[in-house]
């Protein structure tokens, strides 16, 4: 890809085989020539089949240092250190994109006023495995990340982060000493500099497989409590970020 790399695509994984083949198939190749894409898997350790099934999609795989704690910031940063592109975003690897061509020409647009030094955008689960659950508390927390962009806060859920590259730098990217909140920590840092624009055209879909073991009340207690502890203390409550597979 190199220096006509546009976007770089930067997906962390860890025991990701049940999921990362379908996240992968969106980025076809037509859609990277016409946006300019490059696909960067950042491995955090897998022990399952995900690096196997890793195929031509993938222009740069970094893999973990065995020696070294790894967490999602890490593994974002890692990411980010072998990235050519003029913007990064930031997916996980359990992430579909609605309507992806839209997405990215959107996404594109915005960045062409220098003000936005980062984008949002609408989070939901699956269509198919969509709840009523999940229409109400999803369709409560978008509402509250559009509201706290809309105030000069600076809010984005980790499953979509969308950054000039030279303001993800400037702020020392992900703080990997946390292993909680570090998507609201970055964002709350680029809000500091400038304008983080929420897109409530554009939706990205997660798997609802967090929700569905430990309850929406769990889920949002921990986010709660480890953004206050990250917002007043610059640290996490959680010592360690449960993996969901």
């Amino acid at each position: 890809m190199g220096e006509n790399t546009l976007i770089s695509v930067i997906i962390p994984t860890l025991n990701e085989e049940k999921l990362i083949k379908q996240t992968l198939s969106q980025f076809t190749p037509e859609i990277k020539k016409k946006f300019k894409l490059e696909v960067i898997i950042s491995d955090g350790g897998s022990s399952d089949s995900t690096l196997r099934l890793l195929d031509t999609t993938v222009d740069k795989l970094v893999e973990a240092n065995p020696n070294e704690p790894q967490n999602i910031p890490r593994g974002r940063n890692a990411g980010a250190k072998s990235a050519n592109g003029t913007f990064y975003y930031f997916f996980n690897a359990d992430t579909l994109i609605k309507e992806i061509e839209k997405f990215f020409e959107t996404t594109l647009t915005e960045f062409e006023n220098t003000q936005n030094l980062a984008l949002a955008c609408r989070i939901h689960v699956f269509p198919d495995e969509v709840r009523f659950s999940d229409k109400i508390f999803h369709g409560f927390y978008n509402n509250y990340v559009r509201i706290l962009n809309f105030l000069r806060m600076g809010m984005g859920r980790g499953e979509c982060h969308m950054v000039r590259m030279e303001i993800f730098w400037k702020v020392n990217g992900y703080n990997e000493s946390l292993a909680a909140g570090e998507d609201y920590d970055l964002y709350r840092r680029i809000g500091k500099l400038g304008r983080i624009k929420f897109l409530g055209g554009l939706t990205v879909y997660e798997s609802p497989r967090r929700y569905r073991k430990f309850g929406y009340r769990r889920v949002f207690g921990d986010w709660t409590r480890n953004s206050l502890s990250v917002l007043f203390k610059n640290k996490s409550v959680s010592k360690v970020w449960e993996a969901v597979r």
